[in-house]
């Protein structure tokens, strides 16, 4: 089966509809599967649940799609940078399912792993715990949280082949990996693309048994949420 696609329009194609859980990997804005999100806010596709570790910020990433209506839900653990989710979230229009950020790193590898639920004592005796089932082990309180799997997930990867085998860079890591394991259809940008068997094995990081789809991207925009500098020292 050809997994490369020649572009991100069509790899999303028929793969997305109205009313779907998608994944989205990234921290902030490193790591995001940029072109994947451009294409999904040109599908038109709506009422979009997302699993991400924030919203990305206005006028990039995830951000994109919070103007264009497209999200009915996110399920984040920071959303701090992004007046418009916050405007659209006190106004009612978005949803929003709050997670520790451990807590939702660890829903979306269960949800990987095929566990349907675990047990944490994370949130215990707060409001995100409100609802959910609460059992004591040796002594401890747990509050049960749900795995987490998504209908599609988009990533972004340093390097791949065309087998869908994926290398992540650095902190650019972050949530992808859990996150490729966790779709129906994990969708993968990315940096580099070469043949199959190209890649060290040891090196793999998410192997392709768990990517269907591959968009090469080279040359991508990586941009930064707050620049700082300071003045260069006086020779």
């Amino acid at each position: 089966m050809n997994k490369v696609f020649p572009d991100a329009k069509s790899a999303l194609a028929d793969a997305v509809k109205d009313g779907m859980i998608m994944m989205c990997g990234g921290f902030g804005l490193c790591g995001i599967p940029t072109e994947l999100i451009h294409a999904l806010r040109d599908t038109g596709v709506k009422n979009l649940t997302v699993v991400s570790n924030n919203a990305g910020v206005d006028g990039a990433g995830l951000g994109l799609l919070l103007e264009t209506r497209q999200i009915r839900k996110m399920v984040s653990s920071y959303v701090g940078e992004n007046k418009l989710f916050e405007q659209l979230f006190l106004s009612g229009e978005l949803e929003l399912e709050f997670n520790p950020q451990g807590t939702l790193a660890e829903r979306i590898r269960a949800g990987g792993a095929g566990i349907p639920a675990f047990f944490t004592k994370t949130g215990v005796g707060t409001v995100i715990a409100d609802g959910k089932e609460i059992r004591d082990f040796d002594g401890a309180t747990y509050v049960m949280e749900r795995g987490i799997v998504a209908d599609v997930s988009l990533v972004h990867a340093w390097k791949g082949d065309t087998e869908g085998n994926l290398v992540f860079r650095k902190t650019a890591r972050n949530f992808n990996p859990m996150m490729a394991s966790a779709g129906k259809m994990t969708i993968a940008e990315v940096e580099h693309l070469v043949p199959a068997g190209e890649i060290d094995p040891d090196q793999i990081h998410t192997p392709g048994i768990f990517v269907q789809r591959i968009v090469h991207t080279p040359n991508i925009a990586k941009l930064i949420e707050k620049r700082t500098t300071r003045p260069r020292a006086a020779a």
